[in-house]
């Protein structure tokens, strides 16, 4: 069996991409917080037929982010498939713009982001390296690309992190494992911003099996209206 794990699922996109790579056979570890919202998740998948299993951590502790993805791995025989998208709480960090932006603005969105990227990563790819297989795939706002001054803090994390994917994508080639990273330039389900355009969660997530499959040639995609 093939597996993916989705660190940072949710009842949005996260479950979107669940289903889309469930659907389609892959068993599913979903890696969040809280473990009674994970716990209705799993029971939503396996109503419709979809294997899948919930493992609680919070991405800003790093050891038990990568403790959460090694028992998922265990759980499953291995994990082909990580997806980064983890949502931050109302709340949880304080929105500045470039010029408001002190360094400890900055900081959470990096332990959140960056980091939390970079530890999931180094819990799964040492076996993928072994198996000469495997798909990373990493997702931000499409601030990360073209910034917003309203959001600065978090675009500037956002793009580290995109620029660390990018040159994984590199570093990977012809190993047989791929990163990519997913730009989402909507707002999912419903606008958050009066005029800016939004998306289903269910047409966003197949943008993540294409990488895994026919475009895994691609270190990005942006999904926009």
């Amino acid at each position: 069996m093939t597996s993916i794990a989705i660190v940072g699922a949710g009842p949005q996109l996260g479950l979107a991409i669940a289903r889309t790579f469930g659907s389609r056979g892959f068993d599913v570890a979903l890696v969040a917080r809280n473990r009674d919202k994970l716990d209705q998740l799993v029971a939503t998948l396996a109503a419709e037929g979809i294997t899948a299993a919930a493992f609680a951590a919070d991405v800003l502790d790093r050891d038990a982010l990568s403790q959460a993805l090694k028992d998922a791995a265990a759980h499953f025989g291995g994990i082909d498939v990580l997806e980064y998208s983890p949502v931050g709480t109302i709340g949880s960090t304080t929105l500045t713009t470039p010029a408001q932006t002190e360094p400890a603005h900055v900081q959470h969105e990096m332990e959140f982001q960056l980091y939390g990227a970079i530890a999931a990563t180094q819990a799964v790819l040492p076996a993928m390296r072994e198996a000469g297989a495997g798909t990373l795939l990493y997702t931000t706002g499409a601030g990360s690309i073209d910034p917003v001054p309203q959001v600065g803090n978090v675009n500037a994390a956002a793009a580290a992190l995109r620029n660390w994917v990018i040159n994984l994508h590199k570093e990977l080639e012809g190993t047989g494992i791929r990163a990519a990273h997913i730009g989402i330039d909507v707002s999912i389900g419903m606008s958050v911003v009066p005029g800016f355009p939004t998306a289903r969660p269910e047409e966003i997530s197949p943008v993540y099996w294409e990488l895994h499959t026919t475009k895994r040639d691609q270190a990005e995609l942006v999904f926009s209206r």
